[in-house]
């Protein structure tokens, strides 16, 4: 994540257009005009990278999509995956490893094509672990929490797209939040042990929805290259980490909130 900042004018030779985000990639590490002005600020390439992730974060929704909807309505799948628990510690251990590589390894995360297998292997292992969850979840619960998460990540995207609140300013309140949410987990931790209490987990809940839809203006609005703070079209993978995982944790907590009628 890099600062937004104003360039200074550039004047371009006629008949000389920027080239595609794919030629500029091809190329040194940053594209530069004529006078040496960098690329990354063009409009067209910030499209491209746009795009770019949506179409990504598409394929990742889809896939995850169909292995909650076979976990959840098969009943022979149901039945399997909740009696050999193995394969959901297999998951996680293939999400933490995939997630760890792609978040601190910035070199590896923009090598094609590791950067696309680490990011499969990533979407799978956690579409296993969330199919796992939703699997203890009545069908109805599951279908309700997916279609609010539909619905509030749409809003999100078009509040993002088209307000002109600057959501990646207020980088000190997601931060608060974030504080705020892991002492209620550790009391939480404290507290289920001698009971289940439905007002902490609700509250819980409730907080944990609001600040990942949160955190889904706040990385959107990072892909747009026009608020205070962007996100550098090389990092297109990182970006759609980024969102996939706003949208995984918004649908679990949506989950705990809205689905009380547990099989």
């Amino acid at each position: 994540m890099t600062q937004k900042k104003i360039a200074p004018a550039v004047s371009t030779v006629s008949g000389n257009l920027p080239p595609s985000y794919e030629e500029a990639n091809a190329g040194c590490p940053s594209y530069c005009y004529a006078d040496g002005s960098f690329s990354w600020e063009d409009k067209h390439i910030r499209r491209i990278f746009i795009r770019k992730v949506y179409s990504i974060l598409m394929l990742q929704l889809l896939a995850t999509l169909a292995i909650v909807c076979a976990f959840t309505f098969s009943a022979s799948v149901k039945f399997y995956i909740q009696t050999h628990p193995g394969l959901y510690s297999l998951s996680n251990f293939l999400f933490l490893g995939t997630f760890l590589a792609l978040s601190c390894c910035g070199d590896l995360r923009r090598q094609f094509p590791w950067n696309l297998i680490l990011l499969t292997v990533f979407t799978l292992s956690m579409a296993c672990m969330l199919g796992f969850i939703s699997s203890f979840y009545n069908s109805r619960s599951v279908v309700l929490c997916l279609g609010i998460t539909a619905v509030v990540c749409f809003s999100v995207t078009i509040f993002s797209f088209q307000s002109r609140v600057d959501v990646t300013s207020y980088q000190g309140v997601l931060f608060s939040l974030c504080v705020v949410m892991l002492c209620c987990s550790l009391v939480m931790g404290f507290v289920v042990p001698f009971g289940y209490v439905p007002w902490i987990h609700a509250i819980y809940g409730i907080g944990g929805a609001i600040l990942f839809t949160m955190f889904l203006a706040f990385d959107t609005q990072l892909l747009m290259g026009n608020k205070m703070y962007a996100i550098s079209p090389e990092e297109y993978i990182f970006a759609t980490l980024s969102l996939y995982l706003d949208i995984v944790n918004l649908f679990t907590f949506l989950l705990q909130l809205f689905g009380g009628g547990r099989e």
